[in-house]
């Protein structure tokens, strides 16, 4: 197939392969009958047969195409979406995924490849986290700034976030930094809320097809809670800092939601609506999110930490929420 490929594309004027409207005649036809065990989902703006052929030229030594076809989502969503099909040759996963990687970089586009994918029109559950997902903030480092400790807080959120110190033992002290700090200053946060790009084209096209969408996070029920009334959510779970005389008092309130307890969270959700495990998807972008990526059928690192990009199924690297849908077959 690829070989058919590059022999239609050394048909074209030179000019033609940086023309997206040239990848049409290229894909049109190209899919077969025949059973494949894997999908590389390529997506981006305006993609080109250069961009294509580069992608599945590079990584024929690990993936034999078979099939070319466009995503049923193809330019609705303002993106260019094309599904090769074929087989894997190699068992080194991280190899290739480390070769799509690259050339997501190099070409700004997203690259990921799957053995099974959800269903879109059968309904099932995302979960995602928030910050820095749902919304491009995270919103203890916001409060910090404004309780003048910010520098300080944003250290070791970081270091959370890479998976270099353990998520309870880091949310402890960064919210004993905020002990004092005026339920006013988390108002202010809350109504400048910075919502992600694309998430309420993701949101509304799941909602279409009955999947169940909630929030599972390390934050603040100050915020997690008025996003789930904000985007219509079905379930959002988060920590909830303890308040006194309208002030922080720097201690967390019952169980902390962790890593373990967003895992459980995707599991105990499926269970409560009768959702197949392989229709149940996580996202999110920090270390504390891949437990529950595991759980879930499909895990989506969300313009995520290295480690993330690297161990998550697939990986938003450079789209919008709404990427997530070209991961997912109809």
């Amino acid at each position: 197939m690829l070989d058919t490929f590059k022999s239609r594309l050394g048909d074209k004027e030179s000019d033609s392969i940086h023309s997206s409207s040239a990848l049409a005649g290229l894909i049109n036809g190209q899919s077969t009958g025949v059973d494949f065990h894997a999908s590389l989902t390529i997506i981006g703006q305006a993609l080109t047969p250069y961009i294509v052929g580069n992608v599945l030229s590079d990584i024929q030594s690990h993936f034999d195409t078979g099939a070319l076809a466009f995503h049923h989502l193809h330019q609705q969503l303002g993106d260019d979406v094309v599904v090769a099909r074929g087989n894997l040759l190699k068992d080194n996963k991280s190899e290739l995924k480390a070769m799509l990687s690259a050339l997501s970089a190099t070409f700004n586009i997203d690259i990921g490849l799957q053995l099974s994918q959800p269903s879109l029109s059968k309904g099932g559950l995302l979960v995602m986290d928030m910050d820095s997902t749902v919304i491009g903030i995270e919103c203890i480092d916001e409060i910090a700034k404004l309780a003048d400790v910010g520098r300080e807080v944003a250290e070791v959120t970081e270091k959370a976030m890479r998976g270099e110190i353990a998520f309870n033992e880091s949310l402890n002290h960064r919210v004993a930094c905020l002990e004092g700090v005026p339920v006013e200053h988390l108002r202010k946060i809350r109504d400048s809320l910075p919502i992600m790009p694309g998430i309420q084209a993701l949101l509304s096209e799941l909602k279409k097809h009955g999947w169940k969408l909630a929030i599972a996070s390390g934050g603040f029920t100050y915020f997690a809670d008025h996003l789930k009334q904000r985007l219509e959510l079905d379930f959002a779970t988060s920590n909830t800092l303890e308040v006194d005389n309208g002030q922080l008092t720097g201690k967390v309130v019952g169980e902390i939601v962790n890593a373990d307890v967003k895992a459980e969270t995707v599991k105990q959700l499926a269970a409560k609506w009768n959702i197949d495990s392989e229709q149940t998807v996580a996202m999110g972008d920090g270390a504390n999110d891949l437990v529950m990526m595991k759980e879930a059928a499909l895990g989506v690192a969300c313009h995520g930490k290295p480690v993330v990009n690297e161990k998550a199924d697939v990986a938003i690297r450079a789209g919008s929420l709404h990427s997530l849908l070209y991961f997912l077959s109809e």
